[in-house]
């Protein structure tokens, strides 16, 4: 297939030549495993069922999970998970020991295989509650074909600086096409998060934006644009940020102060958002995966 799923609308054939994210024509999956990482309406008490695609169609260069994401994986990691019916397989292994939920992460590459993905698990007699834990790069036309088949969408919402955009993940759009994007799923789920009898999530948006060290003006600009759409949004707003790997630039060579996040979280309530959650400094510590391993974040 020609390859005009993302905004980057690389028109690569897969099968010949790959485009900027380096898929293949079939999906692929790092692992797929039980996550208790995620917000407390996704992650209930078991987790969720996660599958982590292998790639990126943005390859920010400070990604936590940049095992995985690029064109080279790193030494000791596989890809035990190719093509849909492998990756449906686990899925239903996987979600005898999770909530009945399961995630798409980094899916905007493979966005066309969601539907046989959630049709497959169908039927097998298995409707979880369907996340699309995306980074926020996706295009509407995409966006709208997955509405019948996605629950949940949880997008980052990294930059409102073009500058930023295109000196961190390549894509001087980002602002434009993450704020199309997040629109188009707020019109299609509304800002509400009903939850059922175990406090668990079925339907809804949560938007979620790392705060990234000696960028605050960004993140305030980013809380900005949410808080034009809706108030009522739900917005995870995270400390995690650590620096991956050596020899990335400054400011990104350390992690975020206490100063710094907390002119972020005093400007999220004084513009009138008071939906979601906030981190404490030292999940800076928490969630470093481990790609190697069968559970990357155990």
């Amino acid at each position: 297939m020609k390859c005009n799923i993302c905004p980057r609308k690389c028109n690569a054939e897969r099968a010949v030549s790959l485009g900027f994210c380096n898929a293949k024509p079939q999906p692929e999956a790092a692992t797929i495993c039980a996550h208790l990482g995620e917000e407390p309406p996704l992650s209930g008490q078991k987790g969720i069922c996660n599958i982590f695609f292998a790639h990126c169609n943005l390859q920010c260069i400070f990604c936590q999970n940049h095992a995985i994401s690029g064109a080279t994986l790193e030494p000791g990691t596989t890809l035990p998970f190719v093509g849909i019916e492998a990756i449906v397989d686990q899925v239903e292994k996987v979600l005898k020991e999770t909530e009945n939920m399961v995630g798409f992460v980094t899916p905007s590459h493979y966005a066309h295989c969601i539907p046989d993905i959630v049709e497959a698990l169908h039927k097998r007699g298995l409707f979880p509650t369907t996340v699309y834990n995306t980074s926020g790069y996706d295009s509407i036309e995409t966006l709208r074909k997955l509405a019948p088949y996605i629950d949940i969408y949880l997008p980052d919402f990294k930059y409102m600086d073009p500058s930023l955009a295109k000196k961190y993940s390549h894509a001087e759009n980002y602002p434009e096409v993450a704020l199309k994007a997040l629109k188009e799923m707020y019109n299609q789920k509304g800002s509400a998060l009903p939850t059922d009898d175990n406090d668990l999530a079925y339907r809804g948006i949560i938007i979620r934006h790392l705060v990234l060290p000696g960028h605050i003006q960004n993140s305030i600009d980013v809380l900005d644009a949410i808080a034009d759409i809706s108030t009522n949004l739900h917005v995870a707003l995270m400390a995690q940020y650590y620096p991956p790997f050596d020899g990335l630039p400054e400011p990104l060579n350390r992690t975020l102060t206490e100063e710094e996040y907390q002119k972020v979280t005093d400007h999220f309530y004084n513009i009138g958002l008071h939906k979601g959650w906030v981190q404490e400094l030292d999940s800076q510590h928490c969630y470093r995966p481990d790609f190697t391993q069968k559970n990357a974040f155990r």
